[in-house]
């Protein structure tokens, strides 16, 4: 049974200057070896967990919770659809929208661009648009005007400024499907954006509904529908169902299959991750079982004589136990503290190491971002720092059990 006094022995095993000077350096290397793991481990997952939220963020902000997309391209009667969408229970918002693709010019600077026709009062209620655009950006875009507003690298690329005229070229196709002569418009640049994604700042141009609807002939006919739930997590079976009771041929898209592909990569990279990094804490798990080896081996008549004086077997067990639980305890809680410290600065710290080695560490064109996102879960933390405990111990046990199988009487009277 526990009593209050292995804890002291053990406090003053941990805290006692040994004659063998190496066992103490193993120690040592044994507490930094863990605060390292698990700093390391909580920054990774903490920055991973950040991108997941980040791109999350950014997917729903310019995108809706679902999209209703009609089989064959082209929704007629959507006006009553929409009517039909709002009735129904959970529903939040639905608007219509015009998407196409095409060449942006000016001068010898050319991009291809997806566009997308909008109704910004309509726009404002099924995605963030507002917080990225602005009131008065969105305001440029009137029907009629022929005015346009885009991402910011992509006004970069082409060097144009607000109030700068473009030429759009969008294919042209006749009614069997054959290719005509592009269709040319010249275009106004309203305002830019900057969402912070790539995606959205380098190709994405949007317009008025009626005018996405002129350019490409698609009379008052729309692309499809964005839906906004009440509930986001509730919004992937939702959107199905909607589909499903509004008929008209309308299948649904919600918002975890925009990126699957890149949220399952995520979620798989972020388990790799706590593996990898879990060994480095191991190493230093096997830095704790050599220096208690030691610490037996020198303690050995100290061990006898406990046993002389009625210590159990089980005591001494848990003796070695509890030092090996004290050395995983301090460098747990180091590694936490320096963590969550490396976490908080993470962006900062990359931008640091950016600028001293002339890299680009956060590629927009790969990570779906352009700056390096922390989100610093609680849960993470307790989990990283009860996998470093655990090892800890784990690797005091045979130490331990061999402490406690030594004989009393022989090592009481060895030289």
């Amino acid at each position: 049974m526990f009593q209050p006094w292995p804890l002291f022995v053990a406090l003053r095993y941990v805290r006692s200057r040994r004659r063998n000077r190496f066992a103490g350096f193993v120690s040592l290397v044994s507490v930094l070896g863990i605060t390292l793991g698990v700093a390391a481990l909580v920054i990774v997952l903490a920055v991973m967990s950040g991108f997941e939220r980040e791109v999350t963020r950014h997917v729903l902000g310019m995108s809706a919770h679902a999209l209703l997309v009609p089989q064959d391209g082209a929704l007629e009667v959507w006006p009553e659809v929409v009517t039909a969408a709002r009735a129904v229970a959970g529903v939040q918002a639905v608007s219509p929208y015009v998407r196409g693709s095409g060449l942006l010019s000016r001068k010898s600077a050319v991009q291809g661009v997806v566009i997308e026709g909008i109704v910004p009062e309509l726009e404002t209620g099924t995605t963030a648009i507002l917080d990225y655009l602005g009131a008065e950006t969105l305001a440029t875009l009137v029907p009629g005007q022929n005015r346009i507003v885009l991402g910011a690298e992509l006004a970069r690329a082409l060097d144009v400024a607000i109030g700068d005229k473009l030429t759009l070229m969008v294919p042209d196709f006749d009614e069997r499907g054959a290719a005509r002569a592009p269709r040319y418009e010249r275009l106004e640049v309203g305002g830019t954006f900057h969402i912070g994604m790539h995606q959205y700042d380098a190709r994405l141009v949007l317009m008025p509904l009626a005018d996405a609807q002129a350019l490409f002939g698609l009379g008052q006919t729309v692309s499809g529908l964005r839906v906004r739930f009440t509930d986001t997590d509730a919004a992937p079976l939702a959107a199905h169902s909607l589909a499903q009771a509004l008929g008209q041929g309308l299948g649904a898209i919600d918002w975890t299959q925009y990126h699957r592909n890149f949220f399952i990569a995520l979620e798989s990279q972020k388990r790799i991750m706590f593996v990898i990094l879990v060994l480095i804490i191991a190493v230093a798990a096997f830095n704790i079982a050599a220096n208690m080896i030691m610490l037996v081996t020198e303690k050995v008549r100290d061990i006898a004589i406990l046993r002389t004086q009625g210590a159990t077997q089980a005591t001494i067990v848990m003796l070695f136990l509890l030092q090996g639980l004290l050395i995983g305890l301090l460098g747990a809680m180091l590694g936490g503290l320096f963590g969550a410290w490396g976490a908080y600065e993470s962006t900062t710290v990359a931008r640091f190491v950016e600028s001293l080695l002339g890299v680009d560490l956060i590629n927009a064109d790969v990570y779906f971002i352009d700056y390096l996102p922390a989100e610093l879960r609680l849960t993470d933390v307790l989990q990283v720092m009860a996998s470093a405990l655990a090892l800890a111990v784990l690797a005091t046990l045979y130490p331990a059990f061999r402490a406690a199988s030594i004989d009393p009487a022989r090592a009481v009277h060895q030289d």
